[in-house]
């Protein structure tokens, strides 16, 4: 008579276990789809998820950063299901490491940088070979993010390199984390002057463009999207998808993106 008790028991272990994987595997289905994307785009990506979970009724879970911290911290193991980088190397470097999916890449949107000032400030200049940048810092120092690993800093360098202005501004840069904080340094006055995308400079209310740097004094300015490898939940490729869409075009149009993926 033990026996078949035994194997009672056993069989209603199995069916609770079954049960409760079932149940876990349902809730990770049912988990926002994680992004891990550029500081710069914190607010075109928000307005995106609104629509999105107006559509689906969904949420997506947002990590904003520079793309080399986030880059570091995707290759660490952190659970992001897309990666959205400010620039081609980012993506690059874990594209190398076999940490996205290839086959779902794409060069999703286009950006410039400016020479941005506080918005009281009396500054006037029109970006050229050897304008006076130096002298128009007086005293302070130029907001950039980091030169040697956040994209705009190394966008930004570029072109003071291309401009022959370099050597004269390296002892005087105040470099930042991520472009969002350049920026922050500037609209509170800070710093005199900083170099930001375009798309920042225009949400924030605290700084005005004085110009924008030319095309050709910096490599093409390029955020590409793509699903990472360890990536779970079943709805990131349809995230992305819709950050290809006709609604998120609009979006990112208004704040001043370049699209440059095709519209679905």
């Amino acid at each position: 008579m033990a026996r078949p008790l035994k194997t009672s028991i056993l069989a209603l272990l199995m069916m609770t276990l079954c049960l409760s994987g079932a149940i876990v595997s349902g809730a990770r289905a049912e988990e926002p789809v994680t992004v891990f994307a550029a500081a710069s785009l914190k607010e075109s990506l928000e307005e995106i998820s609104e629509a999105w979970r107006s559509d689906t009724g969904e949420d997506i879970r947002f990590s904003f950063a520079a793309s080399s911290a986030l880059a570091r911290q995707i290759e660490k193991g952190a659970p992001a299901d897309i990666f959205l980088s400010a620039d081609l190397r980012w993506m690059d470097y874990l594209d190398e490491a076999g940490m996205i999916r290839t086959d779902t890449r794409m060069d999703l949107l286009g950006n410039q940088i400016v020479l941005v000032a506080p918005r009281d400030a009396t500054i006037t200049t029109k970006i050229a070979p050897d304008f006076p940048l130096a002298a128009l810092l007086g005293d302070g120092r130029l907001a950039m993010a980091n030169v040697a690993a956040v994209p705009a800093g190394t966008y930004g360098k570029a072109a003071l390199e291309s401009l022959g202005l370099w050597d004269s501004l390296k002892d005087r840069i105040a470099q930042a984390e991520n472009v969002r904080a350049a920026l922050l340094l500037v609209s509170r006055g800070e710093a005199p002057l900083g170099i930001v995308y375009e798309t920042d400079a225009k949400v924030d209310p605290g700084v005005r463009i004085l110009d924008r740097f030319p095309e050709e004094s910096h490599p093409a300015i390029v955020y590409p999207a793509a699903l990472t490898t360890d990536g779970q939940n079943p709805r990131a490729a349809d995230f992305l998808a819709y950050l290809q869409g006709s609604d998120a075009r609009a979006i990112f149009t208004a704040a001043g993106f370049t699209v440059l993926a095709k519209t679905n």
